[in-house]
């Protein structure tokens, strides 16, 4: 038996088990378009006619695209306060929130009512394209009634930001306002009209907040101001409750009133000590007779002074007189009597000034008594106050908390009134929309690539579904691969009446003998003879070649052929590989050993005596035997009977086994057409005396598993398996599978080796073969 022993080095049986490597990917990538070509053709043909389907019914639509640039120190050039850059930055989340307030459903209103979109039939029809079409049909078909004008200003707002694309320009803060549409001076009318609805909203949010934020502010500062004079009021009733007045200054009145009073009594002590001296030295001077100068001159009397100067004078002329005339003298007498008198007026006015003095002293008393007195009073009032004054800082803080607060409101409220005067936003149109030249949907080139590889795709997904689910024999490499034996031949196709000429059919009817006649119905069974330079023909000489070469070694004369199920056409290789061999001068005998279906019986031996016969020894092999005049090939019916229980019993049995021993002798080869090994075990019981086996394929038919199974289940037949041979090919499909055996090569190079008798006389064309 020529088998296949396919080992596998170490490194790719690792590459196989851990995954395949890139040359066996793209082997099998190849492989698997190559062998299913025509779904792959059919597959890429759809696509690509969805495609071009696609590009015909979707009109062209145009892009038309404006920027806006978002930059908040725009505006805070124009508020009182410096700007900084953290607040002048704007970061991801601010242009985010821009981008969604674009796309907003405000935005989108006040551009369909600015241009009056509910009046266009793209924004509040059916849509555009084949889908547009189909929508407009159903939605007449359910509904016949006119839309209000809410529904019209929802689809025209839903069919805008269906149209309508806002981005942000990389990591810039530039946004692109994208409109496609049909029309491209619509578009760029569109995207412009977009833009100026959101400045014009940005700019009436900012008022509306500044109004809002203006109102508030003002509410809050009269709420404030409440506050500010209900504290100040608490202020000032407590420093009426508690007897507490403010002298200016920061100082309160009672201290001020300490004070002073401290001063004037350091005053009105220093007047009383005054007072006192001055008494005590009116005293002192009392007690002289006549006062000094310097006493004089201290009281400052004029009275005294002048009484002193005459009491002087008098004193002076007494003295003059009273040594002129003596001290009795009248004269002297008078004058000591006038001085007695200003003595004593001297006294008098002396007696006036010491009250006076005294008075002065007693008033200075009294008025330096009233100021301690009063001293002491406020004293105990600047200790009664203190206490009250730590309740008094208290509020006088909360009322100057609220004042400031109050002050603060008022000032952000005069900026919030004079900010509502400064129309300026963050935002600025940097490049309105044009209408565009070119189409941007749908892109023909995009389109057709896009078609292409997805084409590729699912002609290569569905070539691969159909390869896997495809588990049947297509190649000899499957059958070595699978079976691990030799692929004998790959036999073409045959059809019924494929010989080249009438003339050779009625020769095929004609040639057998009167008395042993081979009828042939259909000229299959013949084909070697008809055409023997066909590829047919050639295949089966591969066979007879495999057979020498084995006979060479071995014993090689009896050769069954079977298939795994009926109708693989082992029998119509059985019977031209038997013309083949008996062509060639072998003695060849052709035994139809299919005792149940009888194929070869019935077609070219019918209602004849046959093999069931010899065995039963009712016959005798001269008996049954039929001969085909051209060939001289000899035939062995199953005979009539064949439709028996225990077929497998009659091959099994040894009057089988001698009927073969027998033809042993007589002819050079025995071919036997064996029943299927699947229905029947008749196949498995002639490998007693069968040398080799010929295991017959249907291309395209014939499961894997199944022959894998048959063949697993008969191991007395595997093992005599000479090879197997691939029946009915396709060979215009098989160069899909294995190129080098389709009808290329055969019709390329076959005519330079078919020549007829004549040698000048050479086949032209594939349809021509040459006949002998």
């Amino acid at each position: 038996m020529l088998r296949v022993n396919k080992c596998v080095p170490a490194d790719e049986a690792s590459q196989w088990i851990w995954g395949p490597s890139s040359t066996e990917s793209i082997r099998y990538f190849t492989g698997t378009i190559r062998h299913q070509l025509p779904i792959v053709i059919v597959s890429m043909a759809l696509i690509m006619a969805l495609g071009l389907l696609y590009l015909f019914t979707t009109p062209p639509t145009y892009l038309a695209t404006a920027s806006v640039e978002i930059d908040a120190r725009r505006a805070e050039s124009f508020k009182q306060q410096p700007v900084s850059s953290d607040n002048a930055a704007v970061d991801t989340q601010m242009v985010q929130t821009q981008i969604e307030i674009l796309k907003s459903a405000t935005i989108s209103r006040s551009v369909v009512k600015k241009l009056r979109l509910t009046d266009d039939p793209e924004f509040v029809g059916a849509g555009r394209g084949l889908k547009g079409q189909l929508t407009k049909l159903i939605s007449e078909f359910l509904s016949s009634a006119k839309p209000s004008g809410s529904e019209l200003m929802r689809m025209a707002v839903a069919t805008l930001a269906d149209h309508r694309t806002v981005t942000r320009d990389s990591q810039t803060y530039a946004v692109e306002i994208g409109v496609e549409l049909l029309d491209s001076n619509k578009a760029a009318q569109i995207a412009n009209a977009i833009v100026d609805a959101y400045l014009d909203d940005e700019l009436e949010a900012k008022y509306a907040a500044t109004r809002r934020a203006s109102v508030w502010l003002q509410q809050r500062s009269k709420e404030l101001q409440a506050e500010a004079s209900a504290a100040r009021r608490a202020v000032v009733e407590f420093k009426v409750k508690n007897n507490i007045v403010d002298a200016g200054g920061g100082r309160l009145m009672d201290d001020q009133q300490l004070s002073e009073v401290n001063t004037q009594l350091v005053l009105t002590q220093a007047a009383t000590a005054e007072a006192k001296a001055r008494y005590e030295r009116i005293q002192e001077v009392m007690r002289q007779d006549v006062p000094d100068a310097s006493v004089a001159e201290a009281l400052k009397n004029e009275v005294i002074t002048k009484l002193r100067g005459q009491y002087l004078d008098m004193a002076a002329r007494q003295a003059i007189w009273s040594q002129r005339y003596g001290a009795n003298h009248l004269a002297s007498v008078n004058l000591r009597t006038q001085m007695h008198e200003i003595l004593r007026s001297i006294r008098d006015e002396m007696q006036k000034i010491a009250e006076s003095a005294k008075s002065d002293y007693e008033i200075a008393q009294a008025r330096e008594q009233s100021i301690r007195d009063s001293l002491g009073q406020a004293v105990f009032r600047s200790q009664t106050t203190g206490q009250a004054q730590i309740q008094l800082q208290e509020l006088e803080s909360a009322s100057e908390t609220a004042k400031a607060v109050r002050d603060n409101f008022l000032e952000r409220y005069m900026q919030a009134v004079q900010q509502q005067s400064f129309p300026i936003n963050e935002a600025r149109l940097i490049d309105p929309a044009e209408p565009p030249l070119s189409k941007n949907h749908p892109k023909t080139f995009l389109v057709l690539l896009l078609t292409g590889a997805t084409g590729l795709v699912v002609s290569f997904c569905a070539a691969s579904l159909r390869e896997l689910s495809d588990r049947v024999f297509r190649s000899s490499e499957q059958v070595e691969d699978s079976l691990r034996v030799k692929c004998l031949a790959t036999l073409p196709y045959l059809q019924a009446g494929s010989a080249s000429s009438a003339k050779a059919r009625q020769e095929a009817r004609t040639s057998l003998a009167s008395t042993a006649v081979l009828k042939c119905p259909q000229l299959m069974l013949s084909h070697v003879l008809d055409e023997p330079f066909s590829q047919f023909t050639e295949a089966l000489r591969s066979i007879k070649v495999a057979i020498n070469l084995k006979g060479s070694v071995e014993s090689v004369k009896v050769i069954g052929l079977t298939s795994t199920l009926p109708h693989e056409g082992k029998s119509t290789v059985a019977a031209n590989y038997a013309h083949l061999i008996a062509q060639g001068g072998c003695g060849t005998i052709l035994i139809d050993a299919d005792l149940r279906n009888p194929t070869l019986s019935r077609q070219l031996a019918p209602n004849r005596r046959g093999l069931i016969d010899v065995i039963a020894g009712r016959k005798t092999i001269q008996d049954v035997v039929t001969v085909d005049q051209r060939t001289g090939l000899k035939l062995v019916p199953s005979g009539p009977q064949s439709n028996l229980l225990s077929s497998n019993d009659l091959l099994a049995s040894a009057a089988m086994k001698n009927v073969i021993d027998e033809l042993r002798e007589s002819y050079d080869y025995i071919i036997i057409d064996l029943p299927p090994l699947i229905p029947v075990v008749d196949a498995r019981a002639a490998a007693a005396f069968v040398d080799t086996f010929i295991y017959v394929i249907e291309w395209g038919r014939t499961r894997i598993d199944t022959a894998k199974h048959s063949l697993a289940h008969a191991p007395e037949l595997s093992e005599r398996l000479l090879g197997a041979v691939i029946n009915k090919v396709d060979m215009r499909k098989l160069k899909r599978y294995e190129r080098y055996l389709g009808n290329h090569y055969y019709h390329k190079y076959s005519a330079q080796y078919t020549r007829s008798e004549h040698p000048r006389q050479r086949v032209r064309g594939p349809a021509k073969k040459l006949r002998q």
